[in-house]
């Protein structure tokens, strides 16, 4: 059996909330490794939207959140029209 990899947040990590919507912004990587960070979002509806491009920092990653959710709105996590893969 396969280990599981352990699993490292960053401090961005959290809740975010705006216009009355909240949504849970994961930004991960292996656990003791110097690996690009992953971001993912996760709506209230437990709708998840994955970025295929890793970031070198945790920061790059939570101002590319930040981005999105300036240029689309916080509610475009909401919707289940596209593919949710940025």
């Amino acid at each position: 059996m396969a280990k599981k990899s352990k699993i490292e947040h960053s401090e961005f990590s959290g809740e975010f909330e705006d216009d009355g919507v909240t949504v849970l912004v994961d930004i991960y990587r292996s656990a003791g490794t110097q690996q690009d960070w992953k971001l993912e979002v996760i709506s209230e509806n437990d709708l998840v939207t994955t970025w295929e491009e890793p970031f070198a920092t945790d920061k790059d990653a939570w101002e590319e959140f930040l981005a999105t959710c300036e240029k689309d709105g916080i509610r475009s996590f909401l919707e289940d029209e596209d593919p949710a893969v940025h």
